[in-house]
């Protein structure tokens, strides 16, 4: 039996969207293993649910509602545990005790380090373009505490440059 062409299409589509997907469970999770398996859950999920996904708006705003709730749905069951970023309070703090290292993913470590949330909405905002409404309705928070998590996560790599060893003149 042929399977809907909508069911086609969102398998196609993501399978596109699977490294911006990825990324975003990092924020996530903090942890590359970890959000892989959740990348693997969102992707059953999104599957399973695709008869709900009525082709309105941008799919992967839809995705990434998933994600969240996915990731929200597997914290409610895990034990309370020691993230492996810790409780960061002060972000200049944090970013002070990082090396400076000439890595390829010393980027991506610095935003997965960033505070619960405080990641994810700099992903969704100033990498994937997504507009503060946009962001505010994947998270499940008032836009104005997009407003203040951006805000947090550019003062953040602000400070980060103010103490990089090399600057661009």
């Amino acid at each position: 039996m042929r399977q809907p062409a909508t069911t086609i299409d969102l398998r196609r589509d993501l399978v596109g969207l699977l490294p911006r997907l990825r990324r975003f469970a990092i924020t996530l999770a903090g942890d590359a293993v970890v959000a892989d398996e959740l990348v693997q859950a969102i992707c059953q999920r999104a599957i399973a649910k695709g008869h709900q996904w009525n082709g309105e708006g941008r799919l992967e705003s839809w995705i990434y509602t998933l994600a969240r709730q996915q990731w929200a749905d597997d914290s409610r069951k895990r034990k309370p545990k020691a993230s492996a970023r810790g409780n960061v309070t002060d972000i200049r703090e944090a970013a002070r005790e990082r090396s400076a290292a000439a890595d390829p993913d010393v980027i991506h470590r610095m935003i997965a380090e960033m505070p619960d949330g405080v990641s994810s909405i700099f992903l969704l905002v100033d990498v994937e373009g997504h507009s503060y409404q946009q962001a505010a309705d994947i998270m499940g928070i008032a836009p104005a505490s997009v407003v203040s998590q951006l805000a947090t996560a550019r003062l953040h790599f602000a400070a980060l440059a103010d103490s990089h060893p090399i600057h661009r003149y």
